[in-house]
Protein backbone atom coordinates (compact mmCIF):
# COMPACT_ATOMS: atom_id res chain seq x y z
CA UNK A 1 0.00 0.00 0.00
CA UNK A 2 1.28 2.85 -1.11
CA UNK A 3 1.47 6.12 1.62
CA UNK A 4 -0.33 9.34 0.46
CA UNK A 5 3.35 11.26 -0.06
CA UNK A 6 3.86 8.12 -2.66
CA UNK A 7 0.91 8.79 -4.72
CA UNK A 8 0.79 12.90 -4.43
CA UNK A 9 3.64 14.36 -7.30
CA UNK A 10 3.79 17.99 -7.68
CA UNK A 11 3.70 18.06 -12.26
CA UNK A 12 3.23 20.23 -14.88
CA UNK A 13 0.19 20.24 -17.11
CA UNK A 14 2.44 18.33 -19.65
CA UNK A 15 3.34 15.86 -17.62
CA UNK A 16 0.21 15.34 -15.55
CA UNK A 17 -1.27 14.24 -19.34
CA UNK A 18 1.07 12.48 -19.80
CA UNK A 19 0.75 10.64 -16.94
CA UNK A 20 -3.08 10.60 -17.37
CA UNK A 21 -2.50 9.19 -20.50
CA UNK A 22 -0.41 5.86 -19.13
CA UNK A 23 -3.14 5.28 -16.16
CA UNK A 24 -5.95 5.42 -18.70
CA UNK A 25 -4.20 2.53 -20.62
CA UNK A 26 -3.11 4.60 -23.92
CA UNK A 27 -0.86 1.90 -26.77
CA UNK A 28 0.22 4.40 -28.93
CA UNK A 29 1.30 7.42 -28.38
CA UNK A 30 2.19 10.32 -31.54
CA UNK A 31 3.56 13.73 -31.23
CA UNK A 32 5.83 16.65 -33.36
CA UNK A 33 7.79 18.42 -31.17
CA UNK A 34 6.48 21.83 -30.26
CA UNK A 35 6.48 24.15 -27.46
CA UNK A 36 4.36 24.67 -25.36
CA UNK A 37 3.47 20.72 -25.49
CA UNK A 38 7.25 19.29 -26.47
CA UNK A 39 7.07 17.67 -22.84
CA UNK A 40 3.53 15.69 -23.16
CA UNK A 41 5.95 12.60 -25.55
CA UNK A 42 8.73 13.48 -23.40
CA UNK A 43 7.16 12.21 -20.55
CA UNK A 44 4.90 9.15 -22.03
CA UNK A 45 7.74 7.91 -23.78
CA UNK A 46 9.15 6.90 -20.05
CA UNK A 47 6.19 4.60 -19.59
CA UNK A 48 7.46 1.21 -21.67
CA UNK A 49 3.57 -0.26 -21.80
CA UNK A 50 2.92 3.02 -24.00
CA UNK A 51 4.68 3.22 -27.79
CA UNK A 52 5.67 6.54 -28.71
CA UNK A 53 7.07 8.03 -31.35
CA UNK A 54 8.08 11.44 -32.85
CA UNK A 55 6.56 11.11 -35.97
CA UNK A 56 7.82 13.41 -39.21
CA UNK A 57 5.21 15.98 -38.96
CA UNK A 58 2.10 16.15 -36.92
CA UNK A 59 -0.33 15.00 -40.05
CA UNK A 60 1.49 11.49 -39.65
CA UNK A 61 1.27 11.43 -36.52
CA UNK A 62 -2.60 12.11 -35.68
CA UNK A 63 -2.69 9.91 -39.12
CA UNK A 64 -0.67 7.13 -36.74
CA UNK A 65 -2.98 7.72 -34.16
CA UNK A 66 -6.08 7.02 -35.97
CA UNK A 67 -4.76 3.73 -37.52
CA UNK A 68 -4.60 2.25 -33.93
CA UNK A 69 -8.08 3.30 -32.97
CA UNK A 70 -9.29 2.00 -36.06
CA UNK A 71 -7.62 -1.39 -34.96
CA UNK A 72 -9.45 -0.76 -31.06
CA UNK A 73 -6.48 0.83 -29.35
CA UNK A 74 -6.17 3.85 -26.57
CA UNK A 75 -4.23 6.43 -29.13
CA UNK A 76 -3.34 9.82 -28.05
CA UNK A 77 -1.75 12.42 -30.58
CA UNK A 78 -0.29 15.93 -29.27
CA UNK A 79 1.11 18.82 -30.63
CA UNK A 80 1.36 22.44 -30.52
CA UNK A 81 -0.77 25.20 -31.96
CA UNK A 82 -0.08 25.15 -35.39
CA UNK A 83 0.96 21.69 -35.35
CA UNK A 84 -3.29 21.46 -35.35
CA UNK A 85 -3.30 23.12 -38.87
CA UNK A 86 -0.88 20.36 -40.54
CA UNK A 87 -2.77 17.60 -39.18
CA UNK A 88 -6.69 19.12 -39.88
CA UNK A 89 -6.96 16.59 -42.73
CA UNK A 90 -6.88 13.52 -41.00
CA UNK A 91 -8.94 14.99 -38.42
CA UNK A 92 -11.94 16.34 -40.51
CA UNK A 93 -12.14 13.05 -41.95
CA UNK A 94 -11.50 10.87 -38.81
CA UNK A 95 -14.58 12.76 -36.48
CA UNK A 96 -16.61 11.23 -39.79
CA UNK A 97 -15.09 7.79 -38.90
CA UNK A 98 -14.87 7.66 -35.23
CA UNK A 99 -12.84 6.01 -33.11
CA UNK A 100 -13.41 2.43 -31.97
CA UNK A 101 -10.23 2.64 -29.57
CA UNK A 102 -10.66 6.06 -27.66
CA UNK A 103 -8.41 8.62 -29.12
CA UNK A 104 -7.23 12.14 -27.74
CA UNK A 105 -5.99 14.85 -29.61
CA UNK A 106 -4.21 17.48 -27.38
CA UNK A 107 -3.83 20.75 -28.67
CA UNK A 108 -1.35 23.53 -26.81
CA UNK A 109 -1.99 26.55 -27.62
CA UNK A 110 -0.05 29.65 -26.67
CA UNK A 111 -1.96 32.95 -26.55
CA UNK A 112 0.41 35.79 -26.65
CA UNK A 113 3.09 34.03 -29.32
CA UNK A 114 5.48 33.07 -26.77
CA UNK A 115 6.87 30.78 -28.95
CA UNK A 116 4.66 30.09 -32.30
CA UNK A 117 3.97 31.99 -34.93
CA UNK A 118 0.42 32.90 -34.09
CA UNK A 119 -1.98 32.52 -31.05
CA UNK A 120 -4.95 31.05 -33.11
CA UNK A 121 -8.16 29.78 -30.48
CA UNK A 122 -8.25 26.69 -31.40
CA UNK A 123 -11.47 26.18 -29.33
CA UNK A 124 -12.96 26.76 -32.57
CA UNK A 125 -11.76 24.14 -34.47
CA UNK A 126 -13.72 21.84 -32.08
CA UNK A 127 -17.30 22.84 -33.62
CA UNK A 128 -15.75 22.47 -36.59
CA UNK A 129 -14.53 19.20 -36.91
CA UNK A 130 -17.72 18.21 -34.61
CA UNK A 131 -16.06 16.60 -31.80
CA UNK A 132 -15.77 17.25 -27.89
CA UNK A 133 -13.79 19.61 -26.13
CA UNK A 134 -12.21 19.10 -22.93
CA UNK A 135 -10.44 22.39 -21.01
CA UNK A 136 -8.36 21.19 -18.52
CA UNK A 137 -7.75 24.17 -15.53
CA UNK A 138 -4.72 22.73 -13.41
CA UNK A 139 -2.09 19.70 -13.77
CA UNK A 140 -4.58 17.33 -11.64
CA UNK A 141 -7.65 18.43 -14.36
CA UNK A 142 -5.32 17.32 -17.27
CA UNK A 143 -4.50 14.23 -15.65
CA UNK A 144 -8.03 13.31 -14.76
CA UNK A 145 -9.44 14.64 -17.97
CA UNK A 146 -7.21 12.76 -20.30
CA UNK A 147 -8.79 9.51 -18.67
CA UNK A 148 -12.41 11.34 -19.34
CA UNK A 149 -11.55 12.21 -22.77
CA UNK A 150 -10.66 8.58 -23.41
CA UNK A 151 -13.54 6.71 -21.99
CA UNK A 152 -15.95 10.10 -24.06
CA UNK A 153 -14.12 8.50 -26.95
CA UNK A 154 -15.23 5.50 -26.61
CA UNK A 155 -18.79 6.16 -25.63
CA UNK A 156 -19.54 7.88 -28.36
CA UNK A 157 -17.30 6.60 -30.79
CA UNK A 158 -15.74 10.32 -31.77
CA UNK A 159 -12.16 11.81 -31.48
CA UNK A 160 -11.57 13.80 -28.51
CA UNK A 161 -9.63 17.24 -28.60
CA UNK A 162 -8.24 18.85 -25.08
CA UNK A 163 -6.89 21.63 -25.26
CA UNK A 164 -4.44 23.08 -23.28
CA UNK A 165 -2.04 26.72 -22.86
CA UNK A 166 1.31 27.54 -22.09
CA UNK A 167 0.34 28.01 -18.77
CA UNK A 168 -1.63 24.99 -18.50
CA UNK A 169 1.56 23.24 -19.86
CA UNK A 170 4.29 24.82 -18.16
CA UNK A 171 2.41 25.78 -14.44
CA UNK A 172 3.05 22.97 -11.46
CA UNK A 173 0.68 21.52 -8.96
CA UNK A 174 -0.08 18.40 -6.72
CA UNK A 175 -1.60 15.17 -8.80
CA UNK A 176 -2.59 12.49 -7.11
CA UNK A 177 -1.67 9.39 -9.37
CA UNK A 178 -3.88 6.40 -10.21
CA UNK A 179 -2.76 2.85 -11.49
CA UNK A 180 -2.54 2.03 -15.23
CA UNK A 181 -5.94 0.26 -16.16
CA UNK A 182 -5.48 -2.17 -19.59
CA UNK A 183 -7.78 -2.04 -22.22
CA UNK A 184 -6.16 -4.64 -24.33
CA UNK A 185 -8.03 -3.96 -28.27
CA UNK A 186 -10.58 -6.48 -29.40
CA UNK A 187 -9.25 -8.94 -32.07
CA UNK A 188 -9.51 -6.63 -35.69
CA UNK A 189 -12.82 -7.49 -37.79
CA UNK A 190 -12.55 -6.49 -41.22
CA UNK A 191 -15.64 -4.02 -42.02
CA UNK A 192 -15.38 -1.54 -43.93
CA UNK A 193 -16.13 1.18 -41.34
CA UNK A 194 -12.79 3.20 -41.76
CA UNK A 195 -13.26 3.43 -45.55
CA UNK A 196 -14.08 7.15 -46.13
CA UNK A 197 -16.23 7.32 -49.87
CA UNK A 198 -18.73 9.62 -50.49
CA UNK A 199 -21.22 7.28 -49.75
CA UNK A 200 -19.70 6.48 -46.85
CA UNK A 201 -18.74 10.01 -45.70
CA UNK A 202 -22.84 11.33 -46.38
CA UNK A 203 -24.06 8.81 -43.80
CA UNK A 204 -21.20 9.36 -41.36
CA UNK A 205 -22.22 12.67 -41.13
CA UNK A 206 -25.66 11.63 -40.46
CA UNK A 207 -24.65 9.55 -37.35
CA UNK A 208 -21.87 12.32 -36.39
CA UNK A 209 -24.83 15.18 -36.05
CA UNK A 210 -26.58 12.59 -34.19
CA UNK A 211 -23.83 11.60 -31.53
CA UNK A 212 -23.45 16.02 -31.14
CA UNK A 213 -26.89 15.67 -29.63
CA UNK A 214 -26.28 12.76 -27.29
CA UNK A 215 -22.87 14.53 -26.25
CA UNK A 216 -25.23 18.07 -25.51
CA UNK A 217 -27.08 15.82 -22.97
CA UNK A 218 -23.89 14.33 -21.71
CA UNK A 219 -22.33 17.94 -21.58
CA UNK A 220 -25.18 19.62 -19.45
CA UNK A 221 -25.08 16.80 -17.01
CA UNK A 222 -21.16 15.71 -16.75
CA UNK A 223 -18.99 16.78 -14.25
CA UNK A 224 -16.86 18.81 -15.51
CA UNK A 225 -19.19 21.15 -16.23
CA UNK A 226 -20.12 22.72 -13.04
CA UNK A 227 -21.49 25.45 -10.56
CA UNK A 228 -20.10 27.41 -7.82
CA UNK A 229 -22.53 29.58 -5.97
CA UNK A 230 -21.79 31.95 -4.05
CA UNK A 231 -24.36 34.66 -4.66
CA UNK A 232 -26.70 36.21 -7.84
CA UNK A 233 -25.33 39.71 -8.19
CA UNK A 234 -21.95 38.36 -10.25
CA UNK A 235 -21.95 35.33 -12.29
CA UNK A 236 -18.37 34.22 -13.87
CA UNK A 237 -18.69 31.88 -17.20
CA UNK A 238 -15.37 30.38 -17.82
CA UNK A 239 -13.20 27.83 -18.68
CA UNK A 240 -9.14 26.05 -18.46
CA UNK A 241 -6.65 28.72 -17.12
CA UNK A 242 -8.95 31.54 -16.88
CA UNK A 243 -10.78 29.97 -14.40
CA UNK A 244 -7.25 30.28 -12.05
CA UNK A 245 -7.29 34.00 -12.34
CA UNK A 246 -10.27 35.28 -12.24
CA UNK A 247 -10.64 32.91 -8.67
CA UNK A 248 -7.69 35.09 -7.74
CA UNK A 249 -9.32 38.62 -8.81
CA UNK A 250 -13.22 38.05 -7.46
CA UNK A 251 -13.56 38.33 -3.72
CA UNK A 252 -16.23 35.88 -1.98
CA UNK A 253 -19.99 36.74 -3.48
CA UNK A 254 -18.91 35.99 -7.15
CA UNK A 255 -20.75 32.53 -8.86
CA UNK A 256 -18.65 30.15 -11.20
CA UNK A 257 -19.87 28.45 -14.01
CA UNK A 258 -16.46 26.59 -14.60
CA UNK A 259 -16.89 24.58 -18.12
CA UNK A 260 -14.33 21.89 -18.46
CA UNK A 261 -16.12 20.24 -21.74
CA UNK A 262 -17.29 23.23 -23.59
CA UNK A 263 -18.18 21.74 -26.64
CA UNK A 264 -20.49 20.94 -27.24
CA UNK A 265 -21.79 24.26 -24.90
CA UNK A 266 -23.81 22.67 -21.92
CA UNK A 267 -27.03 24.92 -23.06
CA UNK A 268 -29.12 23.54 -20.43
CA UNK A 269 -26.52 24.47 -17.92
CA UNK A 270 -25.78 27.68 -18.99
CA UNK A 271 -29.82 29.01 -19.19
CA UNK A 272 -29.81 27.46 -15.68
CA UNK A 273 -26.79 29.52 -14.50
CA UNK A 274 -27.82 32.66 -16.30
CA UNK A 275 -31.35 32.56 -14.67
CA UNK A 276 -29.73 32.69 -11.45
CA UNK A 277 -27.11 35.88 -11.49
CA UNK A 278 -27.82 39.25 -12.35
CA UNK A 279 -24.52 40.22 -14.30
CA UNK A 280 -22.74 37.62 -16.38
CA UNK A 281 -19.07 38.10 -16.95
CA UNK A 282 -17.33 35.72 -19.14
CA UNK A 283 -13.54 35.69 -18.81
CA UNK A 284 -11.38 34.16 -21.69
CA UNK A 285 -8.90 34.52 -23.97
CA UNK A 286 -8.37 35.41 -27.10
CA UNK A 287 -11.38 34.57 -28.90
CA UNK A 288 -15.30 35.44 -27.48
CA UNK A 289 -16.06 31.72 -27.41
CA UNK A 290 -17.83 31.10 -24.71
CA UNK A 291 -19.25 34.54 -24.84
CA UNK A 292 -20.69 33.64 -28.52
CA UNK A 293 -21.99 30.64 -27.11
CA UNK A 294 -23.97 32.88 -24.64
CA UNK A 295 -25.22 35.38 -26.47
CA UNK A 296 -26.76 32.61 -29.55
CA UNK A 297 -28.97 31.92 -26.62
CA UNK A 298 -30.02 35.23 -26.10
CA UNK A 299 -28.26 35.77 -22.54
CA UNK A 300 -26.71 39.15 -22.38
CA UNK A 301 -23.01 39.22 -21.01
CA UNK A 302 -19.83 41.22 -20.44
CA UNK A 303 -16.78 39.65 -21.95
CA UNK A 304 -14.95 41.29 -24.74
CA UNK A 305 -16.02 44.49 -24.66
CA UNK A 306 -13.50 45.02 -21.58
CA UNK A 307 -11.65 42.16 -22.18
CA UNK A 308 -8.78 41.76 -24.94
CA UNK A 309 -8.98 39.61 -27.58
CA UNK A 310 -5.31 39.96 -28.27
CA UNK A 311 -2.98 37.88 -26.10
CA UNK A 312 -2.55 35.79 -22.39
CA UNK A 313 -4.71 36.99 -19.69
CA UNK A 314 -3.69 37.66 -16.24
CA UNK A 315 -5.10 38.73 -12.88
CA UNK A 316 -3.97 42.53 -13.24
CA UNK A 317 -5.91 42.92 -16.89
CA UNK A 318 -8.70 41.01 -15.29
CA UNK A 319 -9.08 43.27 -12.29
CA UNK A 320 -8.48 46.51 -14.66
CA UNK A 321 -11.52 45.45 -16.58
CA UNK A 322 -13.91 44.39 -14.17
CA UNK A 323 -13.19 45.98 -10.68
CA UNK A 324 -13.78 49.94 -9.44
CA UNK A 325 -10.57 51.59 -8.53
CA UNK A 326 -11.22 50.79 -4.69
CA UNK A 327 -11.83 47.42 -5.63
CA UNK A 328 -8.74 46.63 -7.25
CA UNK A 329 -5.35 45.66 -5.02
CA UNK A 330 -2.99 45.12 -7.58
CA UNK A 331 0.43 45.13 -6.52
CA UNK A 332 3.27 46.48 -8.76
CA UNK A 333 6.73 45.37 -8.81
CA UNK A 334 9.36 48.43 -10.22
CA UNK A 335 12.21 45.87 -10.94
CA UNK A 336 11.64 44.94 -14.93
CA UNK A 337 13.49 41.62 -16.23
CA UNK A 338 16.71 43.16 -18.96
CA UNK A 339 14.71 42.35 -22.52
CA UNK A 340 16.85 39.88 -24.54
CA UNK A 341 16.07 39.78 -28.04
CA UNK A 342 16.46 36.13 -30.17
CA UNK A 343 19.26 35.50 -31.36
CA UNK A 344 21.34 32.51 -32.30
CA UNK A 345 23.60 31.01 -29.80
CA UNK A 346 27.16 31.33 -29.76
CA UNK A 347 28.68 28.97 -31.65
CA UNK A 348 25.59 28.12 -33.22
CA UNK A 349 26.62 26.81 -37.00
CA UNK A 350 23.99 28.44 -38.68
CA UNK A 351 25.58 31.38 -38.76
CA UNK A 352 28.29 30.91 -40.96
CA UNK A 353 26.26 30.07 -44.02
CA UNK A 354 23.97 33.46 -42.91
CA UNK A 355 27.36 35.63 -42.77
CA UNK A 356 28.16 34.21 -46.51
CA UNK A 357 24.50 34.91 -47.58
CA UNK A 358 24.44 38.14 -46.25
CA UNK A 359 27.35 39.79 -48.50
CA UNK A 360 25.19 39.37 -51.31
CA UNK A 361 22.99 42.21 -52.02
CA UNK A 362 20.99 41.14 -54.53
CA UNK A 363 19.42 38.15 -51.94
CA UNK A 364 15.98 37.92 -51.17
CA UNK A 365 15.42 34.83 -48.21
CA UNK A 366 12.80 32.98 -47.40
CA UNK A 367 12.78 31.48 -43.97
CA UNK A 368 11.65 28.57 -42.13
CA UNK A 369 10.45 27.57 -38.44
CA UNK A 370 13.25 26.88 -35.83
CA UNK A 371 16.62 28.26 -34.98
CA UNK A 372 17.54 29.32 -38.35
CA UNK A 373 14.28 31.59 -37.98
CA UNK A 374 17.37 33.93 -36.16
CA UNK A 375 19.09 34.21 -39.14
CA UNK A 376 17.25 37.88 -39.68
CA UNK A 377 18.00 39.35 -36.36
CA UNK A 378 20.48 42.31 -37.06
CA UNK A 379 23.48 42.23 -37.95
CA UNK A 380 22.76 39.18 -40.20
CA UNK A 381 19.56 40.36 -41.70
CA UNK A 382 19.03 37.13 -44.01
CA UNK A 383 15.42 37.00 -44.30
CA UNK A 384 12.45 38.48 -45.85
CA UNK A 385 9.44 36.03 -45.31
CA UNK A 386 8.90 33.41 -42.24
CA UNK A 387 5.54 31.59 -42.61
CA UNK A 388 5.08 28.30 -41.59
CA UNK A 389 6.89 24.75 -41.68
CA UNK A 390 8.43 23.70 -45.40
CA UNK A 391 7.73 27.08 -46.58
CA UNK A 392 11.74 27.99 -46.38
CA UNK A 393 11.41 26.18 -49.76
CA UNK A 394 8.14 26.71 -51.21
CA UNK A 395 7.81 30.38 -50.22
CA UNK A 396 11.06 30.72 -52.13
CA UNK A 397 10.09 29.06 -54.85
CA UNK A 398 7.10 31.66 -55.15
CA UNK A 399 9.35 34.30 -55.01
CA UNK A 400 11.81 33.11 -57.57
CA UNK A 401 9.23 32.78 -59.97
CA UNK A 402 7.46 36.03 -59.38
CA UNK A 403 10.72 37.79 -59.96
CA UNK A 404 11.23 35.54 -63.78
CA UNK A 405 7.77 36.69 -64.35
CA UNK A 406 8.30 40.55 -63.28
CA UNK A 407 12.15 40.80 -64.71
CA UNK A 408 13.53 41.55 -61.99
CA UNK A 409 17.43 40.49 -61.08
CA UNK A 410 17.02 39.00 -57.58
CA UNK A 411 18.58 35.53 -56.28
CA UNK A 412 16.47 33.14 -54.21
CA UNK A 413 17.44 31.61 -50.95
CA UNK A 414 15.78 29.67 -49.08
CA UNK A 415 16.61 28.28 -45.49
CA UNK A 416 15.46 25.10 -43.68
CA UNK A 417 16.42 22.99 -40.98
CA UNK A 418 17.62 19.29 -41.14
CA UNK A 419 14.38 18.31 -38.75
CA UNK A 420 12.07 20.60 -40.59
CA UNK A 421 13.30 19.29 -44.15
CA UNK A 422 12.00 15.87 -42.89
CA UNK A 423 8.64 17.62 -41.21
CA UNK A 424 7.89 19.13 -44.51
CA UNK A 425 10.53 20.21 -46.99
CA UNK A 426 11.00 17.43 -48.97
CA UNK A 427 7.49 18.16 -50.62
CA UNK A 428 8.63 21.67 -51.72
CA UNK A 429 12.26 20.44 -52.39
CA UNK A 430 10.38 18.41 -55.26
CA UNK A 431 7.77 20.87 -56.66
CA UNK A 432 11.68 23.22 -57.15
CA UNK A 433 13.68 20.34 -58.82
CA UNK A 434 9.34 19.55 -61.03
CA UNK A 435 8.87 23.40 -61.39
CA UNK A 436 12.50 23.78 -62.95
CA UNK A 437 12.76 26.81 -59.74
CA UNK A 438 16.41 28.17 -59.66
CA UNK A 439 16.13 28.94 -56.06
CA UNK A 440 18.93 28.01 -54.04
CA UNK A 441 17.62 25.90 -50.81
CA UNK A 442 20.43 25.83 -47.94
CA UNK A 443 19.32 22.95 -45.25
CA UNK A 444 20.82 23.36 -42.18
CA UNK A 445 21.88 20.39 -40.31
CA UNK A 446 22.78 20.74 -36.61
CA UNK A 447 22.20 16.92 -36.13
CA UNK A 448 18.69 17.01 -34.03
CA UNK A 449 15.35 19.42 -33.61
CA UNK A 450 17.32 22.16 -31.64
CA UNK A 451 15.12 24.77 -30.59
CA UNK A 452 12.55 22.95 -28.84
CA UNK A 453 15.08 20.84 -26.98
CA UNK A 454 16.68 18.88 -28.87
CA UNK A 455 14.74 15.68 -29.65
CA UNK A 456 15.43 13.23 -32.44
CA UNK A 457 14.25 13.30 -35.89
CA UNK A 458 14.97 10.76 -38.87
CA UNK A 459 19.04 11.97 -39.54
CA UNK A 460 19.65 11.43 -36.10
CA UNK A 461 19.78 7.65 -36.05
CA UNK A 462 17.33 7.46 -32.82
CA UNK A 463 13.89 7.16 -31.43
CA UNK A 464 11.86 9.09 -28.93
CA UNK A 465 13.67 6.40 -26.26
CA UNK A 466 16.91 6.68 -27.43
CA UNK A 467 16.83 3.01 -29.51
CA UNK A 468 18.90 3.02 -33.01
CA UNK A 469 17.27 3.52 -35.86
CA UNK A 470 17.52 3.68 -39.53
CA UNK A 471 19.62 7.06 -40.44
CA UNK A 472 18.45 8.70 -43.19
CA UNK A 473 20.68 10.46 -45.41
CA UNK A 474 20.05 14.33 -46.49
CA UNK A 475 21.93 14.06 -49.12
CA UNK A 476 20.72 10.96 -50.89
CA UNK A 477 17.25 11.94 -50.49
CA UNK A 478 18.12 15.50 -51.79
CA UNK A 479 19.65 13.74 -54.78
CA UNK A 480 16.46 11.17 -55.18
CA UNK A 481 14.11 14.07 -55.18
CA UNK A 482 16.54 15.23 -58.74
CA UNK A 483 18.90 17.74 -57.59
CA UNK A 484 21.98 17.06 -59.85
CA UNK A 485 24.83 15.84 -58.29
CA UNK A 486 26.80 18.98 -59.18
CA UNK A 487 24.52 21.20 -57.69
CA UNK A 488 24.22 19.39 -54.05
CA UNK A 489 27.32 20.92 -51.82
CA UNK A 490 27.54 19.13 -48.22
CA UNK A 491 29.90 21.88 -46.77
CA UNK A 492 31.32 22.23 -42.73
CA UNK A 493 29.26 24.71 -41.42
CA UNK A 494 32.00 26.09 -38.96
CA UNK A 495 34.60 26.60 -42.47
CA UNK A 496 33.68 29.65 -43.75
CA UNK A 497 35.63 29.17 -47.06
CA UNK A 498 34.30 26.10 -47.38
CA UNK A 499 30.78 27.82 -46.69
CA UNK A 500 32.00 30.81 -48.95
CA UNK A 501 32.60 28.85 -52.07
CA UNK A 502 28.62 27.25 -52.05
CA UNK A 503 27.07 30.01 -51.59
CA UNK A 504 28.78 31.58 -54.55
CA UNK A 505 28.11 28.89 -56.66
CA UNK A 506 24.37 28.49 -55.18
CA UNK A 507 24.25 32.05 -56.28
CA UNK A 508 25.20 31.89 -59.76
CA UNK A 509 23.27 28.76 -60.23
CA UNK A 510 20.39 28.49 -62.93
CA UNK A 511 18.96 25.48 -61.33
CA UNK A 512 18.31 24.28 -58.30
CA UNK A 513 21.40 24.38 -55.54
CA UNK A 514 21.36 22.72 -52.43
CA UNK A 515 23.93 23.00 -49.85
CA UNK A 516 23.76 20.76 -46.69
CA UNK A 517 25.95 22.38 -43.76
CA UNK A 518 27.03 20.63 -40.89
CA UNK A 519 28.15 20.76 -37.77
CA UNK A 520 26.00 19.59 -34.60
CA UNK A 521 24.19 21.93 -31.97
CA UNK A 522 27.14 23.40 -29.72
CA UNK A 523 24.39 22.75 -27.07
CA UNK A 524 24.43 19.27 -27.18
CA UNK A 525 25.93 17.49 -24.39
CA UNK A 526 28.46 15.31 -26.26
CA UNK A 527 29.53 18.05 -28.06
CA UNK A 528 30.26 20.38 -24.95
CA UNK A 529 32.24 17.45 -23.49
CA UNK A 530 33.87 16.82 -26.49
CA UNK A 531 34.69 20.88 -26.52
CA UNK A 532 36.14 20.31 -23.43
CA UNK A 533 37.72 24.03 -22.07
CA UNK A 534 38.32 25.92 -25.04
CA UNK A 535 37.50 29.21 -25.97
CA UNK A 536 38.71 32.16 -28.34
CA UNK A 537 39.82 35.49 -27.00
CA UNK A 538 40.97 38.25 -28.50
CA UNK A 539 44.68 40.10 -27.96
CA UNK A 540 43.93 43.56 -27.27
CA UNK A 541 47.69 44.78 -28.36
CA UNK A 542 46.88 43.06 -32.19
CA UNK A 543 43.03 44.44 -32.09
CA UNK A 544 43.09 47.55 -34.23
CA UNK A 545 38.68 47.80 -33.55
CA UNK A 546 37.94 47.10 -37.33
CA UNK A 547 34.23 45.46 -35.86
CA UNK A 548 34.57 42.62 -38.27
CA UNK A 549 33.65 40.39 -35.56
CA UNK A 550 30.96 42.27 -34.43
CA UNK A 551 29.11 41.41 -38.07
CA UNK A 552 28.69 37.68 -36.83
CA UNK A 553 26.27 39.06 -34.06
CA UNK A 554 27.71 36.73 -31.61
CA UNK A 555 26.59 37.09 -28.45
CA UNK A 556 29.67 36.10 -26.42
CA UNK A 557 31.64 38.51 -28.47
CA UNK A 558 31.13 42.13 -26.40
CA UNK A 559 32.18 45.76 -27.31
CA UNK A 560 32.42 47.59 -24.33
CA UNK A 561 34.08 51.46 -24.20
CA UNK A 562 35.36 50.85 -27.49
CA UNK A 563 37.11 47.48 -26.63
CA UNK A 564 36.47 44.26 -28.29
CA UNK A 565 35.89 41.53 -25.93
CA UNK A 566 34.93 37.85 -25.69
CA UNK A 567 32.85 36.29 -23.11
CA UNK A 568 34.61 33.22 -22.27
CA UNK A 569 31.67 31.63 -20.44
CA UNK A 570 29.50 32.17 -23.40
CA UNK A 571 32.20 31.08 -26.14
CA UNK A 572 30.90 27.68 -27.93
CA UNK A 573 34.99 27.62 -29.63
CA UNK A 574 32.94 27.62 -33.11
CA UNK A 575 36.12 29.96 -34.38
CA UNK A 576 34.46 31.86 -36.70
CA UNK A 577 35.42 35.08 -35.58
CA UNK A 578 38.79 33.69 -35.69
CA UNK A 579 38.36 33.10 -39.47
CA UNK A 580 37.26 36.89 -39.61
CA UNK A 581 39.73 38.47 -37.96
CA UNK A 582 41.92 39.63 -40.65
CA UNK A 583 45.10 40.63 -37.99
CA UNK A 584 45.44 37.49 -36.16
CA UNK A 585 44.11 39.29 -32.83
CA UNK A 586 41.80 36.24 -32.06
CA UNK A 587 43.16 32.91 -30.60
CA UNK A 588 42.03 29.96 -29.66
CA UNK A 589 42.64 28.80 -25.49
CA UNK A 590 42.60 26.54 -23.46
CA UNK A 591 42.52 23.34 -25.57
Amino acid sequence: MKTEEETRRLMTGNEAIARGAFEAGCVVATSYPGTPGTEILENLATYPEVYCEWSSNEKVALEVACGASAVGSRALSAMKVVGLNVAMDPLMTFSYLGATGGLVIVVADDPGCSSSQTEQDNRLIAPFAKIPLFEPSDSQECKDYVKQAFELSEQYGIPVLLRITTRISHTKGVVILGQRMEFPPKAYVKTGNYLSTPALARKNHARLEEKLLQLEEYSNRCPQNSIEWNGGEIGVVTSGISYQHAKDVFEDGVSYLKLGLTHPPPRELIREFAAKVKNIYVIEENEPYLENQLKLLGIACIGKERLPKLYELSPEIIRNAFLSAAENKTYHVDIKAPERPPVLCPGCPHRTIFYAVSRYKDVVAANDIGCYTLGMMPPLNVTDTLICMGAGISAGIGIEKSFRKSGQKKKVFGFIGDSTFFHSGITGLIDAVWNKSSIAICILDNGTTAMTGHQAHPGTGKTITGENAPLLDIEKIVKAAGVKDENVRVVDAYNLREVEEAVKAAHDAEEVFVIIARQPCPLLKEVRKKRGNAVYQVQQDKCVHCKMCLGLGCPAIVLKEKEVSINREMCNACGLCWQVCKFDAIVRVGD
